[in-house]
């Protein structure tokens, strides 16, 4: 497994080394392995660790209250889905895009919509999240493919008697994620559409009749919260997307 010095580090998840040891000695975020001079290094799953981390905090959790939120810690699942991330991503890389949509497939009957995007969809996302025109385009291309599958999921949902709803992006800037949720809504036997693009405002009275399904986000605002509780309580059909 190969192993990063802190300044490595520092570059490939693009944050301040100051920060990452504040996040190990101050919070206990994270545990880097030591050199015999004493020098943090840290491997792939500290790196995927460190995205996770950064994703929270980029969504308006406090540093203090992230440890909470972070998924277990299991190496031997995470080397699992971190093998899996390779692969898509040489897929990627090497533009088999057709190879990519085969592995989607299969794996889309074999396991929930949950687990893999929690355990890998949401992790390779983090980890070509970037400034780098290289990564960017890697991104919309899996995010290209990914919409295209679960468009397919959604239609072939819809065939089934069950209720409709809307899922909607209230403030949010990823709307790959909108898609993710409403594919998660969908195996929890919802009939979907999907608002294509975040509200900043919503108004559930514009869409009468509807259930509503709110993605905030993995983390809502307190004032997102409250306005929710308030709809709820006023009789209107709106229920909040959880993520993971």
């Amino acid at each position: 497994m190969a192993l990063y010095t802190i300044g490595e580090v520092a570059l490939l998840c693009d944050i301040n080394p100051v920060t990452l040891r504040a996040w190990q000695r101050r919070y206990g975020l994270l545990k880097p392995q030591r050199t015999d001079g004493g020098h943090r290094l840290f491997n792939d799953a500290d790196i995927d660790r460190i995205r996770e981390i950064k994703g929270w905090i980029d969504n308006g959790v406090q540093v203090g209250k992230v440890k909470s939120l972070l998924s277990p810690e299991n190496s031997d699942e995470q080397d699992i889905w971190r093998e899996q991330q390779e692969v898509l991503l040489r897929y990627l890389q090497c533009g088999h895009l057709h190879r990519l949509r085969v592995w989607l497939k299969e794996r889309g009957s074999e396991y929930p919509a949950q687990t893999l995007i929690t355990s890998l969809f949401i992790p390779l996302r983090r980890r070509l999240q970037s400034q780098q025109p290289t990564l960017q385009a890697l991104l919309s291309a899996l995010d290209g493919v990914l919409i295209n599958y679960i468009c397919i999921c959604l239609a072939s949902a819809r065939k089934k008697n069950s209720k409709d709803a809307l899922v909607v992006g209230w403030n949010v800037h990823d709307t790959t994620r909108l898609w993710l949720e409403a594919w998660i809504a969908a195996q929890q036997g919802w009939r979907v559409d999907v608002l294509a693009h975040s509200l900043v405002q919503l108004r559930p009275e514009l869409f009468d009749g509807q259930t509503l399904l709110v993605w905030c986000g993995e983390s809502p605002t307190a004032a997102q919260q409250q306005q929710l509780t308030r709809w709820q309580e006023n009789g209107y059909p709106v229920f909040p997307l959880n993520g993971n």
